[in-house]
């Protein structure tokens, strides 16, 4: 039982493991912070978002078949249309770090940053014949792939290789600019864990062997506000300067196959 003014909060580790989470950490400071526009449709289950300029467009949509989350941004000057998409339990702080990567008009471009950087230097293991980086629990996987024509970045969480093993999946496009790819492989790479709500812990029971679930407790206002506070640090850096449009692709792969 929680004492006065704390509530019970389950933290997740490895991140990838916490479930998808409230897509309020994603979709509420793109609105409010970053001044995205909502197309509301109370008939149909699903949230579009806009960007200011109308060249990106953030979709979530409970689809069952198909990846939950899509952002597709179209081409820019030098920059090619790029799109990313993502699973239902890939935890919204882990896609946020590209989404925030995408916002903050604060980003330098050069040099092209590495995505495999934040994934080495957290211990990430590489493959055979360097097909992409391993978490080291060899749970989390990345890789950039290309073959012919096809030149795209992957990452999945998976307990087994069988279907019923895989607990998510995101696909990058290999258009998508290097420093938001680099964006979403520091948040996978972050070892610190996700809170989330004990009741019900909604991390499935065979995937939930393979994680570490601290249940602490933590004031209710601490809770409670931690969305305030990432809106109004958001529209706060929404408001510096905005530099010169970013362009980089991510660098070359080392191999194909």
């Amino acid at each position: 039982m929680s004492a006065p003014g704390n509530v019970d909060v389950a933290l997740v580790a490895p991140r990838y493991l916490a479930g998808g989470g409230d897509p309020a950490w994603i979709t509420a400071p793109l609105h409010r912070a970053c001044d995205w526009s909502s197309h509301p449709d109370p008939l149909v289950p699903r949230v579009v978002l806009t960007s200011p300029g109308k060249k990106a467009v953030l979709r979530l949509a409970p689809d069952p078949d198909h990846p939950w989350w899509t952002l597709q941004h179209a081409s820019l000057g030098d920059q090619r249309a790029w799109s990313v998409s993502f699973g239902a339990r890939a935890p919204v702080e882990i896609i946020a770090g590209l989404t925030d990567a995408l916002t903050d008009p604060a980003v330098v471009q050069a040099p092209a940053p590495d995505p495999y950087q934040p994934l080495r230097q957290a211990g990430w293991l590489e493959g055979h014949d360097d097909e992409g980086l391993t978490s080291p629990d060899g749970l989390a996987h990345v890789e950039h792939f290309t073959h012919g024509t096809t030149d795209c970045w992957f990452a999945k969480t998976a307990v087994s290789e069988d279907p019923e093993g895989l607990i998510w999946r995101a696909y990058l496009s290999g258009d998508t600019p290097a420093h938001l790819i680099t964006g979403f492989t520091r948040a996978l790479a972050d070892q610190a864990p996700l809170p989330r709500d004990p009741y019900p812990l909604r991390v499935p029971l065979n995937f939930r062997r393979q994680a570490r679930v601290t249940t602490t407790q933590l004031p209710s206002s601490a809770v409670g506000l931690a969305l305030e506070r990432r809106v109004t640090a958001l529209a706060n850096r929404s408001k510096q300067p905005v530099p010169t449009p970013l362009s980089a692709k991510a660098p070359p792969p080392r191999r194909t196959r």
